[in-house]
């Protein structure tokens, strides 16, 4: 039987958290429930996701501490609740990849080529994307969102070195930004 829910039909676009949010930082808790909460969630995932105009958005990007993310690559869109991969070879690449949470900065990095994720949708059916190219590099970069782990986290030290020196440089970089929480801000110096 299929609930028609209202509330789902209204798009819901949330602020993006920017890099030096702590929350890009931590690991987000497994999702125990598939219940409506979390439709709401991935939809509004989406709605942001279609706003920003990105490749693939997690719930620590705005502000949720949950392991879901979305994703919407040369056609294939989708989304994944507790996911893990695993890697069916050694193949590497190493090329662009970008991040809503440090707007129009992309740096070069290396990434597996091949990726088999597995997870749950959000009615807590089991899910397998099997992925190469471009959507192999936004599962794990949105998976490491879930883990705690910044894309600049995987570059060799050299690479990290520049990109930071660009993240400091970047105009959306020292602003003050008031939380989504309420109840105050945070600030990058």
């Amino acid at each position: 039987m299929t609930v028609n829910d209202p509330s789902l039909d209204a798009m819901t676009v949330l602020p993006v958290r920017l890099f030096g949010d702590p929350v890009l930082t931590e690991p987000a808790a497994p999702i125990t429930d598939f219940d409506a909460e979390l439709r709401r969630l991935v939809k509004d995932l989406h709605d942001t996701l279609d706003d920003q105009q990105g490749s693939g958005l997690a719930a620590p990007q705005l502000g949720i501490g949950r392991r879901v993310f979305v994703f919407d690559v040369m056609g294939t869109r989708g989304h994944l609740v507790n996911p893990t991969l695993q890697f069916p070879d050694e193949q590497e690449q190493d090329g662009p990849e970008g991040c809503l949470s440090m707007p129009g900065l992309y740096f070069d990095t290396k990434r597996r080529m091949n990726v088999v994720a597995k997870g749950y949708t959000m009615h807590g059916d089991a899910l397998q994307i099997v992925g190469d190219g471009f959507l192999a590099r936004c599962l794990q970069h949105e998976t490491d969102h879930l883990d705690g782990v910044l894309f600049i986290d995987r570059m060799d030290s050299e690479r990290r070195r520049a990109a930071m020196r660009e993240i400091l440089a970047a105009d959306w970089h020292g602003t003050v930004k008031v939380s989504p929480h309420g109840g105050g801000f945070w600030q990058r110096r």
